[in-house]
């Protein structure tokens, strides 16, 4: 059985990453007004950060949704991670957001700060409540962590050279099976790729005045959370189904 600080330890990058951006956030919510705050991270705006962001924040709407379907066809347990846990995040932040209805940051200024003029990425479709937290933020978090910690998983476990096809095709013999270790180098450079994805595509939430920083911390808390809790049930099913049939047997 996986424990905490065995799995803290497999994805020990992702997750320092992480919290140093979370107190990073947290202190400077502190410390900076809220309407100060947003201007100083999205009033740097240029020509390619205006056609690359918009792409990548649009990923959240169909990327979480193949992958899902991808990792069913591999391995239907991984599928099911992968779901449950963007459907609890989903679940969690949706509520939030019809509870709150905070205003997006296009109506907080207009109400707070009429004289600043935000600036816009065009051909954006601005949105104006259910500002909190930010959904794309806890999808992307909430994926990319979920990826890190299967590829960590997967990469140190036995698995089968043709588990995907046999899943497919089960008349198909499957090749023995043997550990696919990933060098440290390849896990930290993974773990790396994955964070940087989720950091930037929710750092275009606040890029494209589409969410507050506060908005945004919130979603990343929601998004680890998440997954941490999808796993943890996923430990304990799987201890008590191994323990079940260590009793019968």
């Amino acid at each position: 059985m996986i424990t905490l600080t065995e799995s803290i330890k497999r994805n020990s990058v992702f997750l320092g990453l992480w919290l140093a951006s979370v107190l990073a956030l947290t202190i400077a919510l502190i410390l900076i007004d809220k309407g100060t705050l947003h201007l100083l991270l999205c009033d740097h705006h240029s020509a390619w950060a205006d056609r690359l962001l918009p792409v990548l924040s649009d990923t959240c709407h169909w990327l979480p949704y193949a992958l899902s379907a991808v990792l069913l066809l591999w391995r239907w347990q991984a599928g099911v991670f992968m779901s449950g846990s963007l459907i609890l995040s989903t679940i969690i932040t949706q509520t939030i957001k019809h509870i709150v209805r905070a205003p997006r940051p296009l109506t907080w200024f207009a109400d707070n700060m009429p004289d600043v003029i935000l600036p816009l990425t065009e051909g954006i479709n601005m949105h104006h409540y259910l500002s909190f937290p930010s959904g794309h933020t806890t999808t992307f978090f909430c994926l990319y962590f979920a990826l890190t910690a299967l590829f960590t998983y997967y990469s140190t476990s036995p698995v089968s050279a043709n588990a995907f096809w046999t899943k497919l095709f089960p008349k198909t013999q499957a090749t023995p099976s043997y550990s696919r270790k990933a060098s440290p180098s390849i896990q930290i450079a993974v773990q790396l790729l994955f964070f940087s994805l989720a950091a930037v595509g929710s750092y275009s939430r606040i890029y494209l005045s589409q969410h507050f920083a506060l908005d945004v911390l919130a979603g990343m808390l929601i998004g680890v959370f998440s997954v941490a809790l999808i796993a943890h049930i996923f430990v304990a099913v799987m201890h008590s189904q191994d323990k079940c049939k260590r009793t019968s047997m």
